[in-house]
């Protein structure tokens, strides 16, 4: 069962539905949908875990727009198809709410913050040799997002661990992940094991047997200050073909980066690279952001802006196809146990992730203390992620200040 908000309903009469029990498709809805993920956009620190567990935080817990079995089910089906899969997930999420617009919608306002402040740090670094310093912010941000991710997921736990076995499932997939497991065959492993079971099960009853690094490279112009469309056209090229084939996790995206950028095209060096990656991790947002960065030190702006288009457009035109079977995964009884796989092993990666991301940032009596304190302020009342995240940032900064 999904958490209920408690008290009153705020966005309407259903979970993303209409009084005629079907999507809602006016103009207030899609509204609805842009606010909320420009919103989302801004705060969201700390990666596709984070990302996910404040999607569910809003939708679910908060606004009950949708309810946890729905929303596992989208999350699991993201991370079947290339792309992103938070911002899979942010468009999939538009689309339940308000179809095609609010599918456009979810898909472009959690992408344009991000894009803006990278880009912004693009010209810093090119203009300066370097960025502003951003380590006091995610000394105190990042530890309350991993309280935003812990109590999605313990929220999560009881809607996907339907049994024993998944338990178990879920459990071994966890401990494949630690193990240094690729996610993409830990997804695969985890919905076929559960899809033989049930349907070894079902033969049985017949009578048969998923911190900053300084930034010191110098400035300068981009490659093309002037670019020519042939140039445009080949970093949008190999940006498109980058976001329709990449599965995995941002390591999976600096190795195509590299191989594209540094290696055969030889546009940027692997510093700046390394320097790409590392604003794309601690802005909020998508990761693939990363590939704004580059584009910007490619061709400057119109190169920023194209980047960014080419990296997303593919999990626009991916999620628009998966929309058409994602609700008969659940028609039958076979997919379904198959879904239900694929959500306990997504769970476990979210969990591993979490776990690695705890034990990088969460490294003294403070830190504890953010975390320990965010987790409470959830369990116990309505508070919205973003005063959160306002409030480690705070820390964050004040703490720079004092040290």
């Amino acid at each position: 069962m999904a958490e209920q908000p408690s008290g009153h309903q705020a966005d309407g009469p259903g979970p993303g539905r209409d009084g005629a029990g079907g999507p809602e498709t006016s103009w207030p809805a899609v509204r609805q949908v842009a606010l909320l993920f420009l919103k989302l956009g801004t705060i969201a620190f700390g990666g596709p875990a984070a990302h996910t567990a404040m999607m569910r935080d809003e939708l679910v817990r908060r606004r009950g727009w949708i309810d946890d079995q729905r929303f596992v089910d989208l999350m699991a089906a993201t991370n079947l198809i290339p792309g992103p899969n938070s911002t899979e997930l942010a468009i999939h999420l538009g689309y339940d709410r308000a179809r095609r617009r609010g599918l456009l919608a979810a898909g472009v306002c959690f992408i344009l913050p991000a894009a803006l402040m990278v880009t912004a740090l693009a010209w810093a670094y090119v203009t300066y040799g370097s960025t502003p310093a951003l380590q006091g912010l995610l000394y105190g941000i990042v530890p309350a997002v991993i309280a935003v991710i812990a109590h999605a997921l313990f929220g999560l736990l009881r809607t996907v661990i339907k049994t024993v076995r998944l338990g178990v499932l879920a459990v071994a997939a966890l401990t494949a992940y630690l193990l240094g497991v690729n996610e993409l065959l830990i997804l695969g492993a985890g919905a076929l094991l559960a899809a033989a079971a049930h349907l070894t099960r079902h033969l049985h009853a017949n009578g048969t047997h998923g911190a900053l690094a300084p930034l010191l490279t110098l400035g300068g112009l981009p490659v093309f200050p002037d670019p020519t469309g042939g140039q445009l056209i080949q970093l949008f090229a190999t940006l498109l073909k980058i976001g329709s084939v990449l599965y995995g996790s941002g390591y999976v995206l600096l190795a195509f980066l590299q191989g594209a950028f540094v290696e055969r095209l030889g546009w940027i060096s692997g510093r700046q690279l390394i320097d790409a990656v590392s604003v794309g991790q601690v802005t909020p947002g998508p990761v693939f952001t990363t590939a704004t960065f580059l584009g910007y030190l490619v061709a400057g702006p119109i190169g920023a802006f194209l980047a960014t288009v080419a990296i997303f457009l593919p999990s626009f035109v991916f999620v628009g196809l998966l929309t058409r079977i994602t609700d008969r995964l659940r028609a039958g009884a076979w997919t379904s146990a198959l879904l239900d796989g694929l959500n306990a092993a997504a769970l476990a990666l979210m969990a591993g992730v979490s776990y690695q991301l705890a034990r990088t940032a969460i490294i003294d009596p403070l830190t504890i203390a953010i975390a320990a304190i965010s987790l409470v302020l959830l369990w116990t009342t309505r508070l919205n992620n973003a005063w959160l995240i306002g409030g480690g940032a705070a820390i964050g900064l004040a703490h720079a200040l004092l040290t």
